[in-house]
């Protein structure tokens, strides 16, 4: 994690890091004003919450309450090295809490993080740079140095493909950094890193290996930069949206007809089949999210069909809709990539076929299972946990490259069930179990969703959207017969990388499916995204129609506006809202594409507040108060957001009733909530505090940070592009 210090008044530092901000001081007596604790406090305070957060863990896992548990930290300094400290962590619990339990939970304060940390001794290194914000010197400390460690699917060594993959976004002015490692098993591996300046911008990588997990996750990173999936939804600002190009320098503008109707020259036949069979689709649907041009009209990006070679016009807008991340792969050659990219997507339509049919797999025989050692060991540790694995054959008697480990949890009922692809076995056995695990504790695996006999709750879009973002989603009870629909089958679909991209390409030409084709080689490693239309899709084909993204561009000018809008402007925003029909849960953060700091009343906002905001600047305080109680009703928000609503339902309740008045109740309240509160509240009543808290912004997206670092980060890819087309 990058910390950024800066320097404030007197002897008061700032660190930054994601969202937030930490203000460090010293005391008096130190020459500092005493406002904030000092930097060591806060070392100090780390160890104490984060051996209290393993508790809250582990009783949370369990069901046991923690209000009469306290934790308490205290450091006993050695008088003659005041650098040799012992810290004493106290934990006291109730009488109740079983002997059991009570060792589980000094267990799980020895795994607190800091601890571990300051035990094993962290290594520092200090050195000046020219230009904190210029130096791209990747952060990927334990990088492998030397060495040839060649693994199946891979057609460089791990090593080669680590160095090259960080040194591409080094280039590009990205400092990656791992946010964590998972190893909890024998030879399951995973880890999470991001972009240090741009968190936001993340993969995760899994693997048999440390080497081979980190080669996954920078694969991932690249793939996603090529594909722009970072930016998937987001506005880019006006800058890029009035540039050359926005997407890639190769994209094509289309504009709709006079009518609204489809361009001449967007898709082909068979997609036009597809995507509007009734006629339905309009160009207005294909306006793209993140420039929100309307007037530039169509963005759409060239791919390849690969039954005659002929370039085929994908609406971004369509792709961004529809596929999500599915169908996209880095590779140290192309062929690697395309393997890669087309194993993922048969792993995802097989799954989404067992899922919904509700078929029911054949286990792997033992024998054959023994065959990989390696694999056996990371199952075996986890059934010596208290977790029944199966292993399945999911190719649907031999069809697909596909494999299956589910996981049961007897302590919660729920289960996991992971695929994995690959041309060879051993590799889509391996994937389903690194898939598994990835980022998951052991604690974590007592979230998983219960079985169910339901068909309807199995088959639903949405589960099929959670099975694809976290591999966790319903599962059906039929999936565990013993009675299984097809025979086991000891597949092999593997060979030379060409070879083994040869053959998945022909298994789609079996079924009779088109394929699209686009190689990004812009970033300096081959990438590929693959559309299957009627087949590789994560959301439904009408989202296009009935849900689509660019339903941000009805409301974002106006959102970001807000401070600005007269009362007409105001009620005309309030009737579009009302009538677009979507959810007041939303909010407003992934309606409108814009990256507000989660921290903050903009970042926690949904569709609900505003409307409520809105009523009270137009002063309907009927409406209003009809709003503020559903609030209060649903409310997730901060605890400071729900008493500020608690004191605006009491003041609407008293100004509503003829026979109450406000200056009766003012003393009360304000002893009640606060003068600070009270103030902005009977402000917001009388139409004197508009949008209290909200700061006021605007489409140059001024005081957005969090959204400012990503499109900063677009910015480095987009300039690179144009650098390479030129």
């Amino acid at each position: 994690m990058e910390i950024k210090v800066n320097y404030l008044d007197n002897l008061r530092l700032e660190a930054k890091f994601d969202d937030f901000s930490v203000i460090s001081d010293q005391p008096i007596r130190y020459k500092g004003d005493g406002s904030a604790p000092g930097p060591f406090d806060y070392f100090l305070a780390s160890s104490a919450m984060c051996a209290a957060y393993f508790v809250k863990v582990y009783c949370n896992a369990r069901g046991i309450p923690t209000e009469n548990i306290r934790l308490s930290q205290n450091n006993i300094v050695d008088p003659e090295n005041r650098y040799k400290q012992i810290f004493k962590i106290q934990i006291e619990l109730p009488e109740d809490i079983s002997e059991k339990d009570r060792q589980g939970m000094l267990r799980s304060i020895d795994r607190c993080t800091v601890k571990k940390v300051v035990q094993t001794g962290p290594e520092f290194v200090i050195e000046t740079v020219d230009n904190i914000d210029e130096d791209a010197q990747a952060l990927l400390m334990g990088a492998p140095e030397g060495g040839e460690t060649y693994i199946e699917g891979k057609d460089k060594p791990l090593e080669e493909t680590i160095a090259t993959m960080s040194g591409l976004l080094a280039d590009l002015g990205m400092k990656i950094e791992i946010a964590s490692w998972r190893n909890i098993v024998p030879n399951v591996w995973s880890l999470h890193i991001r972009d240090a300046a741009a968190p936001m911008c993340f993969t995760n990588g899994k693997g048999a290996t440390k080497e081979a997990a980190l080669c996954s996750a920078l694969g991932e990173f690249i793939e996603r930069l090529s594909c722009n999936f970072f930016y998937n939804d987001q506005y880019f600002g006006p800058e890029i949206a009035g540039s050359e190009f926005v997407h890639y320098p190769k994209e094509r503008w289309f504009q709709p007809g006079p009518n609204d109707e489809l361009p001449e020259g967007l898709l082909d036949e068979h997609c036009l089949a597809i995507y509007n069979p009734e006629g339905e689709l309009r160009g207005s649907h294909l306006i793209d999210t993140n420039s929100g041009r309307a007037d530039r009209g169509i963005v759409a990006l060239p791919f390849t069909r690969q039954s005659d070679g002929e370039t085929v016009y994908f609406p971004s807008n369509l792709i961004e809709n529809l596929f999500l991340s599915n169908g996209m792969s880095a590779g140290n050659t192309l062929a690697e990539a395309e393997v890669q990219c087309l194993s993922e997507i048969f792993e995802r339509a097989v799954k989404r076929e067992i899922l919904e049919q509700e078929l029911t797999l054949p286990d792997v025989p033992a024998e054959v299972l023994a065959r990989y050692l390696g694999i056996v060991a990371g199952i075996e540790a986890l059934e010596a946990q208290g977790f029944p694995v199966l292993v399945k054959d999911a190719s649907l008697g031999g069809q697909f490259p596909v494999m299956c480990v589910t996981l049961m949890n007897p302590r919660t009922g729920g289960v996991f069930a992971s695929f994995g692809a690959h041309p060879s076995f051993e590799v889509a056995l391996e994937r389903s179990l690194t898939e598994l695990l990835q980022g998951r504790s052991f604690e974590g695996l007592n979230d998983l969703p219960l079985p169910t006999f339901n068909s309807q709750t199995v088959s639903e879009p949405n589960n099929f959207v959670e099975h694809f973002i976290d591999s966790v989603g319903v599962v059906s009870w039929r999936f565990f017969s013993a009675r299984a629909d097809f025979d086991f089958c000891d597949w092999n679909f593997s060979g030379s990388t060409q070879e083994e991209a040869d053959t998945l390409f022909g298994i789609f030409e079996d079924l009779e499916a088109e394929v699209y084709v686009a190689v990004h080689e812009d970033l300096g490693a081959p990438v590929c995204r693959i559309l299957v239309p009627g087949y590789s899709e994560v959301y439904p084909l009408e989202d296009l129609i009935m849900d689509n993204t660019n339903k941000a561009l009805a409301f974002r000018e106006d959102i970001l506006n807000l401070h600005r809008l007269d009362d007409e402007q105001l009620a005309a925003l309030l009737e579009r809202l009302e009538d677009s029909e979507v959810d007041e849960h939303s909010d407003i953060i992934t309606l409108i594409g814009i990256e507000f700091d989660e921290n903050t009343v903009w970042g926690q906002l949904t569709l609900l507040e505003l409307k409520l905001l809105i009523h009270l600047a137009l002063q309907e305080h009927e409406a209003a108060l009809e709003y503020v109680q559903m609030f209060l009703q649903y409310n997730d928000n901060t605890v400071e957001r729900g008493l500020f609503y608690q004191a605006v339902n009491a003041v609407l309740e008293i100004v509503l009733d003829d026979e109450l008045a406000l200056e009766d109740y003012l003393p009360n309240l304000t002893r009640m909530f606060g003068e600070a509160t009270m103030s902005a509240v009977v402000g917001s009543v009388a139409g004197e505090v508009r949008f209290f808290g909200l700061e006021p912004t605007s489409m140059a997206l001024e005081g957005l940070e969090r959204h400012q670092r990503l499109i900063e980060s677009y910015q480095k890819l987009h300039a690179a592009r144009a650098a390479r087309a030129s």
